[in-house]
């Protein structure tokens, strides 16, 4: 048994004893998690009880954003050491599917992602992972940045997919945790400036700390007048990525990105919705899409201890284990100034 944040049913957490795989295959190791950061998935899971096909049919454990230390290897085991830190990719595919054979095991059907019904997620005392999705940190970066190399790598993965150049003038459309991660992520990647905008003014002024990031107010000015002024009227930027899932910003996107350019897909809508195919198709836009990540966990952790992006700004609170339901209700009552909460496990 050991001692986890449950997810009992909608809108109902505990923390209480809950019986959880513990044997260390010959390719695993074990983990004692340290630092947890709240993801929006976990709060949906919590306000609604269910994502999509996804439903909390059974008590879950939450949290898939972690980082921690080995404190069990397995017998094949001889990437990691018990004492190192780490920090664990969450999602753990079927190493047989087509999907993963491909390179593409982010798409694998059967992909058993942490605090995705029913697979228990990481916020208890410790957990059992496979070597091969387990990370060592490297000594300048901390527990609380390996917490945050989860998300920054949805971010990373885009701008893989983007292909972006040095250079590149880029738009992010949406300012929220993905949205400035994934503009990160772009200035790191070679991007001369990267506009980013939103509706929120708080997180724009969190953005807009960083050189390089231009905060865009669509409820005060015009993205596409924004853009136009910058680029030229007749051009635009040649990479946006949209992190909103908004339908409004679907046509603002496709006005601001240049002829030739790309557009990436970070956010999911909630519905269908309506896209203006015609328009892209009169540019030749390049249209990429992501889901999750893959194969650039380790891109992840070399560019948060290469310097080149600092995520410390971006958390907005750190909460004992013994607050963790606290820290749920704090991110479900979605402050406007927050960006990144974290639990933490161990002192």
């Amino acid at each position: 048994m050991a001692k986890a944040l449950v997810l009992e049913s909608k809108g109902k957490l505990s923390i209480r004893d809950i019986d959880l795989p513990s044997h260390v295959g010959a390719n695993d190791v074990k983990i004692k998690i340290h630092n947890v950061g709240v993801c929006g998935s976990d709060v949906h899971y919590y306000t609604h009880g269910k994502i999509g096909p996804f439903v909390v049919n059974e008590p879950m454990v939450l949290g898939h954003e972690a980082s921690g230390t080995v404190i069990e290897v397995g017998k094949n085991v001889t990437n990691l050491n018990v004492g190192d830190r780490v920090c664990m990719e969450p999602g753990i595919p079927n190493l047989h599917s087509k999907a993963t054979q491909l390179g593409i095991y982010n798409v694998d059907p059967d992909v058993r992602f942490w605090a995705t019904p029913p697979i228990h997620g990481c916020l208890t005392e410790t957990v059992v992972h496979p070597a091969a999705y387990t990370f060592k940190l490297p000594d300048n970066v901390s527990f609380a940045e390996g917490a945050f190399v989860e998300p920054f790598a949805t971010g990373v993965h885009a701008c893989v997919k983007a292909q972006i150049k040095p250079g590149d003038v880029c738009l992010v459309a949406g300012c929220g945790p993905i949205g400035i991660l994934t503009a990160l992520a772009a200035l790191a990647s070679g991007a001369s400036k990267v506009f980013i905008s939103d509706v929120a003014a708080p997180k724009l002024a969190i953005a807009g700390q960083y050189e390089g990031l231009i905060p865009v107010n669509i409820t005060k000015e015009s993205l596409v007048d924004k853009v136009r002024a910058e680029c030229g009227k007749d051009w635009g930027v040649d990479v946006a990525l949209e992190a909103s899932g908004h339908p409004s910003s679907y046509d603002p996107l496709l006005a601001c990105v240049r002829p030739g350019g790309t557009i990436v897909f970070v956010g999911m809508p909630v519905d269908k919705v309506p896209f203006d195919l015609v328009t892209a198709q009169s540019k030749e836009v390049r249209m990429e899409t992501v889901f999750r990540y893959a194969n650039v966990y380790d891109r992840a952790v070399s560019l948060i201890a290469s310097g080149k992006v600092n995520l410390k700004p971006l958390i907005s609170g750190v909460y004992p284990f013994e607050k963790a339901i606290e820290a749920f209700e704090r991110a479900a009552s979605a402050k406007p100034d927050d960006v990144k909460l974290q639990i933490q496990l161990v002192e």
